[in-house]
């Protein structure tokens, strides 16, 4: 198969591990992966498989130490610094099959038992109004995860696929107690790294199922220019290819790979001015139908399947025969990429069967789709859905059509942060919803604001007049937060691109709390919040507001420290639980204490920018390595890191926040730039300089900072006199435009103003609170306020 040259070993393989790590019986081997990690077979004709599976990719990992006892029944026991096996040497049992954690976590599991892990993903939340079941992780609270791979299907050596034989079982069972992020280390040492995307995929993606014109489609990206609502990916969804105008005699118009030239009749033109307008372009695949004879690509393809193209016979999708692959890629998509075409939306929703067993096409599309766009020194860009474990190797993933509801917007955060548990890092949702629901403005605008803190912040709805994501065709009020959600979420790219290097080393963008803090109970009570990075927490809202308080809610728990809320300025003393409360404008966003955010001042997803705002959260020292590439992606640092590294940090003792010269290939980034440095706290008690030179800083007690010029290739030094700066502001003015917008009774308003005006301690104004008529919503609201960082 090597003949075709989208078939080839992922650079990564190296299925076969030493000889030295595997203890064999007649019909049975295991492997010690890792001090926690083993893989079991079972195997009725006693051969063993050493190919590449779509989970595992590398079984030849660093040494490691353990002892094997054998017993004279045919059983054996090994034992490694975390865990024990247990085994009879017989087919698997209950009773002769058992692994236990050693050390801190206790934890065992036997073989039929379940494995009680915190789940992974699944596949797809297509149609799905609520919860979705989802598959296994390797983060289990009892401490043992175990992961099937029986019945995966398997690449040979030159990369083509292969199949498993009959009589075989092939478990990964992961021993690390609470130890979650060894065990997603384990993971990826066995399965791969996560996919570093390019940057451009970390700004806002607009997708409509619609059927645009080419000019319908440039005077919308001309008006979200104008209206500043920044967008760096263009989704042309199943409508950029001939759909009704397919002849009846062929069928539905469901799959297609000819452009629709009533609607777009100069191609390669039309995704040159998206170029132009500084957005990557994709296109929507529904590859089931294979290739009939209306399609312009027809003949090439006919002849390169060994089909005469007079015949008018269809061509089958059949991704298992390498004839037809090779003609997929070369005859179909090829050509349309070098008309413009940046990466392809394959979705595929027709079943995981195919022509070999065991086979799932979603599986080999999203594979060799991504060694496709790899080649040439490309970014290996794909956009489908989950197909099971070692599926985070193919970003981005599609998870599904949405149903409009609240129901939805609720489990998606949740969804989103577990996936970790196996390792996915970048789901991409129908933000807003895609199908059915009724019209709710303000659940549209909390999942806008919720996209923003998603990995992909996609927009997307269904091919209906009356469902719509524009935001002008929205109230003020929400018109105005979700542009401001979107512009936010440019600003945030050069913090994203820097976690998309994180995530590649092993560490997803968004993971759940019990990732921070595996071994407190309150970690696990808040399914909804998450890590957003290494420097925020985010709290989505994903209920409707109270009508009396005008204000949505996020239950949330805090980790010990202090925890600011970059859009509010209140800051939370944590180790807490604690209801936060919104107006529309925002979400819950807490940047932890010694956080660093760095943010662009321009809003161009493609660039690196020249002005940036970094928001500091000074209650602790910190340091954020900011990580850049060049402006394609192909300029890359050593091992796959960033090409050019600026770390920024704040020393509290000496009072110093320090620029550093850029290290790596500084001519990525431009030669000098603007930095405004903002410190989230009270202003300073003394003077500020840069560079030792003095310098006023502007702002208000709780947001102030100072603008500087810099050389790129030189250190700068922020120097800030005087006191620790103190972090916190007074609440009053919070408390009053609470209590001002809520649609309660005057005489109540006074009367819980009259009390939080007092100077007497919280506790006892907290404690009055309760007495007097207010909904629960107004009053968990004061509480949260008065529960604040005061400073």
């Amino acid at each position: 198969m090597t003949d075709l040259p989208v078939v080839r070993p992922l650079p990564e393989a190296s299925p076969r591990a030493q000889a030295d790590r595997q203890v064999t019986g007649d019909h049975w081997r295991v492997t010690v992966l890792d001090t926690g990690l083993f893989r079991i077979e079972w195997s009725d004709d006693g051969a063993f498989e050493d190919r590449v599976s779509t989970f595992a990719v590398r079984r030849d990992l660093a040494p490691v130490d353990f002892t094997v006892e054998r017993d004279d029944r045919g059983g054996v026991v090994i034992t490694t610094e975390r865990a024990r096996l247990r085994y009879d040497g017989e087919q698997f049992s209950t009773h002769g099959l058992l692994v236990e954690c050693l050390g801190r976590d206790s934890g065992r599991w036997r073989y039929g038992e379940p494995a009680r892990d915190l789940g992974g993903t699944t596949r797809t939340l297509d149609d799905v109004d609520g919860r979705a079941e989802l598959g296994p992780g390797v983060v289990a609270p009892g401490g043992i995860a175990v992961l099937d791979d029986s019945v995966s299907f398997l690449f040979e050596d030159d990369g083509w696929i292969g199949t498993r034989e009959a009589g075989r079982r092939d478990l990964y069972l992961f021993a690390y107690g609470r130890d979650y992020p060894a065990a997603l280390d384990a993971f990826y040492g066995v399965s791969g790294a996560l996919m570093r995307l390019p940057r451009w995929a970390l700004g806002n993606w607009w997708s409509r199922y619609h059927p645009y014109t080419t000019d319908s489609y440039l005077a919308l990206m001309d008006r979200f220019r104008d209206e500043q609502l920044p967008f760096s990916v263009a989704v042309i969804d199943m409508d950029w290819h001939r759909v009704d105008s397919v002849p009846p005699e062929y069928g539905n118009g469901w799959t297609g790979y000819s452009w629709e030239r009533s609607l777009f009749p100069d191609p390669t033109a039309f995704l040159k001015a998206l170029h132009e307008r500084g957005l990557r372009a994709t296109l929507n695949l529904h590859p089931a139908d294979g290739v009939r004879a209306f399609e312009d690509a027809y003949p090439e393809v006919a002849r390169a399947v060994g089909v005469d193209p007079g015949s008018g016979a269809a061509i089958p999708f059949d991704p298992t025969d390498p004839e037809f692959l090779r003609a997929y890629f070369a005859q179909l998509h090829h050509p349309l990429e070098a008309d413009g075409v940046d990466f392809w939306w394959i979705d595929w929703q027709q079943g995981s069967s195919s022509n070999a067993v065991g086979v799932d096409p979603l599986w080999v599309l999203n594979h060799f789709h991504h060694l496709d766009a790899a080649r040439d020194g490309r970014p290996g860009m794909t956009f489908s859905r989950y197909a099971g474990p070692g599926s985070h190797r193919y970003a981005v993933g599609f998870s599904g059509d949405a149903v409009v509801s609240w129901a939805s917007l609720a489990f998606q955060p949740e969804f989103t942060a577990t996936a970790a548990n196996v390792g996915y890092g970048w789901w991409s949702h129908d933000i807003g919803g895609h199908t059915r629901g009724v019209r709710d403005d303000e659940l549209a605008t909390r999942w806008v604001q919720f996209g923003v803190f998603s990995p992909i912040s996609r927009l997307h709805s269904a091919n209906n007049p009356f469902i719509r994501k524009e935001p002008w065709a929205f109230p003020a009020e929400h018109r105005d937060a979700m542009g401001e959600a979107l512009r936010f979420r440019h600003r945030l790219v050069p913090y994203l691109h820097t976690m998309n290097h994180r995530a590649a080393a092993g560490t997803p963008l968004v993971r759940p709390m019990y990732h921070l803090e595996p071994r407190l109970s309150e970690a696990y009570g808040v399914p909804n919040q998450y890590e957003f990075g290494s420097e925020l927490v985010v709290a989505p809202i994903t209920e409707p507001r109270s009508p009396e308080s005008l204000r949505g809610r996020a239950r949330a728990w805090l980790p010990a420290g202090a925890w600011t809320d970059i859009f509010t300025g209140t800051v939370y003393a944590g180790d807490r639980a604690v209801e936060l409360h919104r107006s529309t404008a925002s979400i819950p966003v807490l940047l932890r204490a010694g956080g660093i955010l760095p943010l662009a001042n321009d809003l161009d997803a493609t660039r690196n920018p020249a002005s940036f705002d970094v928001l500091v959260a000074p209650a602790a020292a910190g340091s954020f390595a900011l990580a850049e590439d060049d402006e394609d992606d192909r300029v890359i640092g050593p091992d796959g890191g960033p090409a050019a590294g600026t770390v920024l940090s704040w020393d509290p003792g000496t009072g110093d926040f320090q620029i550093d010269a850029v290290t790596g290939r500084p001519e990525v980034v431009p030669a000098v730039r603007e930095w405004t440095v903002t410190f989230l706290a009270k202003l300073p008690t003394g003077p500020v300089t840069v560079n030792g030179n003095p310098v006023e800083p502007t702002g208000i007690d709780g947001r102030w900072g100072v603008t500087i010029s810099a050389r790129s290739d030189e250190k700068t030094v922020v120097h800030v006199e005087g006191d620790p700066l103190r972090v916190g502001t007074d609440q009053h003015d919070a408390i009053r435009e609470l209590l001002e917008r809520a649609q309660i009774g005057n005489p109540e308003k006074l009367t819980a103003w009259e009390i939080v005006q007092t100077t007497r301690p919280t506790a006892e104004q907290i404690a009055e609170l309760t007495a007097v008529d207010l909904p629960d919503a107004v009053r968990s609201a004061l509480i949260e306020l008065l529960g604040a960082v005061v400073g």
